[in-house]
């Protein structure tokens, strides 16, 4: 029976498995730089406007067709300043990172695409583009997952271990992504704390969960300095770890390079990741280290998972 995308509202429910993180750990925490800058809507790659999401024009009245300077400055600030700011920070701390590759955007700055191939960061494809996969047909999508996979693999010198959709998937995205082949693990889930196996077309697929709620993204939001978003984070984290103690779980935060890559965000980041450093039984780690660590703690159980 063919591959049909299913609500489950029920998931581990009361009972979650032990995830046995290395060392006992009570929380697993990974840090997701998105790299989109360069891959997003614009003049040059033929939409007819200036994307502006997630920068300081996001939500104001701007130009909604032609090309607007502003955004594309901003955008160009988180690849050629933030990336190198949050770069540093982790490398500075030796700690692990997930980058979600827009592989268009890394072909545009080669010295990134370096700088990423050198670092041991994991490579989970956000795509060929920024753009709305729901919106593309069957064959448009099965297009762009191989495009994006040749190229991060020519750019960073690694195919991707995992998928994210931009803009969220469209109903034929993991079934496409197992169809490709060679992905550990999709991310195109939003509704758990811990991973778990899906059925496709026959076919294990492990999924790893994200969050936009522990993501840099509420500075186009609510949030307005570095101490509201470091609490904000601080406190998932808090309660996660709390938990641990009998129910570990994962934890995902996101960065976004025009975002937290400012100064007066970064600072915020800054803290935050000395504040878990501190504190024993947490494993920050790279995205594809959950997904292999779950894969051989938790193998995939047998067919009949949303089939």
């Amino acid at each position: 029976m063919p591959y049909e995308v299913k609500r489950d509202f029920i998931g581990y429910a009361n009972r979650p498995p032990n995830p046995q993180w290395p060392d006992g750990a009570r929380v697993a925490v990974n840090f997701v730089m998105n790299y989109e800058e360069g891959s997003e809507p614009s003049m040059q790659d033929g939409e007819g406007y200036t994307e502006n999401g997630l920068t300081e024009s996001h939500g104001l009245n701007q130009l909604k067709s032609g090309r607007d300077l502003a955004a594309e400055g901003m955008f160009e600030y988180g690849s050629r300043v933030g990336f190198w700011r949050l770069m540093r920070l982790f490398q500075e701390r030796n700690l692990p990172m997930t980058l979600f590759a827009c592989a268009l955007a890394l072909e545009r700055n080669p010295k990134a695409a370096a700088a990423v191939r050198d670092s041991g960061f994991d490579i989970c494809c956000h795509g060929w583009r920024w753009v709305k996969h729901f919106e593309l047909t069957e064959a448009e999508e099965r297009e762009h997952i191989a495009r994006a996979v040749t190229s991060l693999e020519r750019t960073v010198g690694q195919k991707p271990a995992g998928w994210y959709c931009r803009y969220g998937p469209s109903v034929n995205t993991r079934r496409l992504v197992v169809e490709h082949g060679g992905f550990l693990y999709d991310s195109d889930y939003y509704g758990d704390e811990l991973p778990f196996w899906v059925t496709v077309d026959g076919k294990p697929q492990l999924v790893v969960p994200y969050s936009l709620v522990t993501n840099d993204g509420k500075y186009a939001g609510w949030v307005g300095t570095s101490d509201d978003w470091f609490s904000f984070v601080r406190d998932a984290f808090d309660m996660l770890y709390a938990e641990g103690v009998e129910t570990p779980k994962m934890m995902s935060v996101g960065l976004h390079m025009r975002l937290i890559g400012h100064p007066a965000r970064a600072a915020g980041l800054q803290r935050l990741l000395d504040y878990m450093m501190a504190r024993r039984g947490v494993w920050i780690t790279r995205r594809l280290d959950i997904a292999r660590h779950w894969a051989g703690v938790h193998p995939y159980p047998g067919k009949g998972l949303n089939e």
